[in-house]
Order: C-alpha cells, then structure tokens, then sequence
C-alpha cells in the first residue's frame, strides 16, 4: 500500500534516520552540557560525545578528525572557507576561480568578495555540466589563490574530475575548496586532493543545523565568527551537541545510494515520452535525475502531481522567486528547456513500487498536459 505524496527530492534534504534520532534524543535531556565546560562531568561528557562523532565524519571522509570544523551547515561552510581564504591570502592575490553551475552559496560569495576587490573567473561547462580541465589550467594566475569547484552538481548530479582538478591546484600552488554537499554520503570521497572541503548533515539523514567544513591546513583560513576559540580557532560558538551527534550518527551508518531504481526510472520515462532527455550525462550521483519535457512547464507539471509527489524544479536555495535554473542555462539550455526541466532525487527510503507509482502518473500527467501547450 503506498502512502501519498511519495517524496522524491532528496537532494533538497533527507529524513533524519530513526537511529540518528535515537542517538540524539539524550543530549537534549540529559546530557546536556556544555562542550566548553571543562569543570565538571556535564562538560566532559559533551566533549567527549562530539569529539566521537569528529572521529565518524572525519572517517566518512578519510580525514583526520582535527581536520574537521562544525559548522551550522554547509552555507556556513562555503563561506567560511572562501571568505577565510580570501582574508588570509589577500596579499598573495585576490584572483578565484568557480563555475556558472555551482551552488548559488558559492557564487553568491563569490560576487560578494567581487564587491570587495577580488577579481573571479567563471568557467562555463559543456552540454552535459562538465567543465574543460584545459581551460581552467589556461585561468590559473600567479595571483590566483583559489579554485572552487563542487564535486557533485545540485540539480544534475554530474560529478566533477575531483583528482584531475586537484592536480592542477596542487602544480601551481592554488588552494581546491571542494563543494561536496550532494556527494558525501552518496559515493565513496577522499579528501587526498582536496584542501577545503564543505558539507552537511542533512544531506545524509542527519539533523538540520549542523555542517562541516574540512580544512586540511588550520592555516588556510582566517575565522569569520569571533567570540571564542571554539574549533582550534576557527569558529566561535557553542557547538551544537545533539546535531554534532546526530552527524556522526549518520556518517557512521551512511551507505552508498544504489543507482538501480534511478536507472529504471529513467529509462522507463524516456521510453514512454518520447522527445524527453536527461539533462546532464556521464559520470553522476547514482540517485539524481534532471528531466527535460519539452513543450510541459515544470510548474504546471509539479503543482499537477503535488498531491502524489514532492519533485522539484532545482535547488531549493534559490529563493523565493522562481527562474529559470542557472546550472542549465550554463550549460547551453534555452530558458524555455531550463523551464521545462524537473529534478527527481530518490534515498535510502525510496522503494521500486513507489518509482513504478511515480513514473507512471508523472507519464500520464506529461500525455494530458502536452496537447494543452501544443495548442499554445
């Protein structure tokens, strides 16, 4: 029996696994000290419980657990590492390069350090979201100081060449700050190539309000939050000790997507619409799929199945008022295909009945719509 709506937007955010509750629940009502109290056993308990859960992300993503710095999330995180960076490097040079497809916490930092002097450099990708390795050795400068460049992208999924850009960073000298939010959780991640590296918790059935950010040297970055020497320095606050729990919970029991239901889904989809394709190809998260209808308008599409399916246009971080998703756009999608484009995210939880439910009404739901926007 299926429970409607059926939820397929996981890239927005994940259920809090029932252990990763499990485990929380004590340090809201009883061990609920401070991590900063170092005169009695409330404090030492905390301590010791988040410097645990250090040690279970730090070994999701084969770091050292010292290289690992709680946040509030992954914006958070983002921003610290570019605005850290920027701040500490500022004499070496004030050039960083991104893409047009990254997270808009990402580009909007980058225009917010544009205001402050900083000269940035914009990749475009090609038509499956990739970006070209040589063009980004050709935009290195001497006084560029940062390559930020996700792992994964958001709304298609595509898998930047992690190990490819990480060489080129490390040749030159540059600083990687790796986006990794969709990733972690999903494949398998090393932080070998990477020197900053931001992430969060509820992209992988933890809580929400909890991020990290990996930074392999404690130099790298200048803290951004002042009023402690909380996190060896780099950010001030009192941590948040049952989400910090709940993040290594889930780091802990997190294991890797299975890319079987996403497969069938696509293929089930695009042999029933003919004229559909997905956006983005190659190397992807083995869960995310972005689709394009042609001639079907996403809204339309999804307030018309909103009663039996959560779906989504793209990011969820992109505000209030709806546009054309900027990652399609970059990579060469007209307005109108970017606005007939929805993004289908499945998880842990998503079952092969519920694709089979998802893919036949979103396929009857196209057929009824099309001969409306034919006639247009």
């Amino acid at each position: 029996m299926i429970t409607v709506p059926l939820y397929f937007d996981y890239c927005a955010t994940t259920p809090c696994d029932p252990r990763v509750v499990e485990e929380m629940l004590p340090y809201f009502t009883h061990h609920y000290g401070n991590t900063a109290s170092r005169d009695h056993g409330f404090g030492w308990m905390a301590k010791e419980a988040t410097e645990h859960a250090r040690e279970q992300v730090a070994h999701l993503i084969q770091a050292n657990p010292k290289q690992i710095v709680f946040t509030s999330g992954a914006t958070e995180a983002i921003n610290l590492a570019l605005k850290g960076l920027a701040e500490a490097n500022a004499s070496k040079g004030k050039h960083i390069i991104t893409a047009r497809t990254e997270h808009t916490a990402v580009l909007d930092t980058c225009a917010y350090l544009e205001e402050k002097g900083f000269s940035i450099t914009y990749l475009h990708t090609d038509q499956q979201g990739q970006i070209s390795l040589e063009d980004l050795e050709h935009a290195i400068r001497k006084e560029t100081i940062c390559i930020a460049l996700m792992y994964a992208n958001n709304e298609t999924g595509v898998i930047h060449p992690v190990k490819a850009i990480g060489t080129i960073a490390r040749k030159y000298g540059v600083c990687f700050m790796c986006d990794a939010t969709q990733a972690v959780g999903k494949i398998p991640v090393n932080v070998e190539d990477i020197d900053l590296m931001p992430f969060s918790a509820h992209k992988l059935y933890g809580p929400k309000g909890v991020g990290a950010l990996y930074v392999r040297n404690n130099k790298t970055i200048l803290q951004q939050l002042h009023g402690g020497a909380h996190e060896r320095g780099n950010r001030s606050g009192t941590l948040n000790t049952p989400g910090i729990i709940g993040f290594g919970k889930a780091a802990e029991i997190c294991h890797m997507e299975s890319a079987t239901l996403r497969d069938k889904m696509e293929r089930e989809l695009l042999a029933s619409l003919p004229g559909s394709f997905v956006n983005g190809s190659g190397n992807r998260l083995p869960h995310v799929s972005n689709i394009l209808f042609p001639g079907i308008d996403s809204e339309q599409l999804l307030l018309t199945v909103s009663k039996h399916l959560a779906l989504s246009r793209g990011s969820a971080c992109s505000g209030i008022v709806q546009q054309p998703s900027h990652v399609l756009l970059a990579m060469g999608l007209t307005r109108e295909d970017a606005r007939n484009s929805i993004r289908i995210s499945l998880g842990r939880f998503t079952k092969e009945e519920e694709v089979n439910f998802a893919v036949g009404l979103l396929t009857e739901t196209v057929r009824k719509l099309q001969p409306v926007y034919e006639r247009d």
